[in-house]
């Protein structure tokens, strides 16, 4: 996909990861960029190629709105989302679910709304911003990594069905980033901008999924191998002994 001129929406405009990639696609020439938020007050770019957008993944209506109002969009970048810390057996189901609705059913919704719209435009791209947690858990990340590793396997599904109208669908898979979402974690974070850039970098490439660092890959190589070996890791790397 070559990214100059390509209209394109990003979900979670307002900060993080979202504005990143917001100005990253300005950055490389995209003809306009609709920015959602669910506040769109929120919403801070100075420059005419951004249409701000409102959007709550938990609010169908306005899915069904913003997907009429970006009517001539070639990507889709889902990056909206939300991490609650819920325990899965102590926590409160209401978050647990929260969670649930906004990665996989809000981005599914996302999906489902636009297709017929990138179908029309000529197939265009679906970005789906995920983690590492997808394929694993840690303490106070149940509800989010259940949420992202149900999100994971949707982007893998959603590619198989949308293939057929020329939709490419590409999963981004990166650990912390240096952003609000992942303020209370002491360990290493990348620089968000980070994402954007490998995640377009693979656009241009044909890849269907992008690791961005290196505890990513660590974790999807643990997957061929036994899972005691990673979690021991894990726990050694917490000082949790």
């Amino acid at each position: 996909m070559d990214i100059n001129n390509q209209i394109a929406l990003v979900t979670g405009a307002n900060r993080g990861i979202g504005r990143q990639f917001v100005l990253e696609l300005l950055d490389r020439g995209v003809s306009r960029v609709y920015a959602t938020a669910r506040r769109t007050e929120t919403l801070d770019f100075d420059d005419n190629r951004v249409v701000p957008v409102r959007l709550d993944l938990l609010d169908h209506e306005s899915v069904v709105t913003a997907a009429a109002t970006a009517s001539d969009v070639t990507l889709v970048v889902n990056n909206a989302g939300i991490s609650t810390g819920a325990s899965l057996i102590t926590g409160d189901l209401t978050e647990i679910r929260r969670e649930m609705d906004t990665h996989f059913w809000g981005t599914l919704d996302v999906i489902r709304e636009f297709t017929p719209t990138l179908a029309v435009n000529g197939g265009g791209a679906i970005v789906n911003v995920l983690s590492a947690l997808s394929w694993f858990a840690a303490p106070s990340s149940g509800s989010y990594s259940a949420a992202k590793a149900a999100e994971w396997n949707m982007t893998n599904g959603v590619r198989l069905e949308l293939s057929s109208q020329g939709t490419f669908v590409q999963g981004v898979l990166l650990g912390a980033a240096d952003t609000d979402i992942a303020a209370g974690y002491d360990g290493p974070k990348i620089d968000p901008r980070e994402v954007p850039r490998r995640s377009l970098d693979g656009l241009v490439d044909g890849s269907i999924e992008v690791i961005v660092d290196e505890w990513t890959a660590m974790v999807k190589a643990s997957l061929a191998g036994d899972p005691a070996a990673f979690y021991t890791q894990m726990r050694e790397l917490l000082g949790a002994g």
